[in-house]
């Protein structure tokens, strides 16, 4: 059997607190957040419903993508992180072995539609509707895209 791995994650929720970025020691922008992804299971109580769970993630963003998340998103807004987890372990001042799971975003793109985006540009994390590209990553910015009218001008 070959040889294979494969460790990819997509998540789509809302930040419960608003990103603070910040420096390493030799200038690097990382910035460290928490999304609320909403998870849904029929209950035994109401087979027929579907009752919501929250889980929480905690996902550090690195560079540009870091300063992306703290320029455009803040407490509540929608956002889709795609990366990698990752587990560290540490050694707490009492001796106790910890451990964390954490998700590494390689990309961040935006989830609100342009109205709702409009309506936060007062909470101030998007200047005018997408004026800021529609993800980040270390490869560069993102392709620009036309808005087709209908569907005779599609090319295909």
């Amino acid at each position: 059997m070959a040889n294979f791995n494969l460790n990819k994650v997509i998540l789509g929720g809302r930040l419960t607190a608003d990103p603070e970025l910040k420096q390493t020691q030799s200038g690097i922008a990382v910035v460290t957040f928490r999304m609320a992804v909403n998870r849904r299971f029929a209950s035994r109580d109401n087979a027929s419903g579907q009752q919501p769970e929250v889980d929480f993630f905690t996902v550090t963003a690195w560079r540009s993508t870091a300063e992306f998340v703290n320029r455009f998103f803040k407490k509540g807004s929608s956002i889709c992180v795609i990366g990698s987890i990752q587990n560290r372990s540490w050694t707490d001042q009492q001796g106790q072995k910890r451990y964390m799971t954490d998700i590494v975003a390689e990309e961040v793109q935006f989830v609100d539609s342009r109205s709702e985006s409009s309506n936060a540009q007062a909470g101030g994390y998007a200047p005018d509707a997408y004026g800021a590209p529609a993800y980040s990553s270390p490869m560069g910015s993102a392709p620009k895209f036309e808005e087709i009218k209908t569907d005779d001008d599609l090319p295909f």
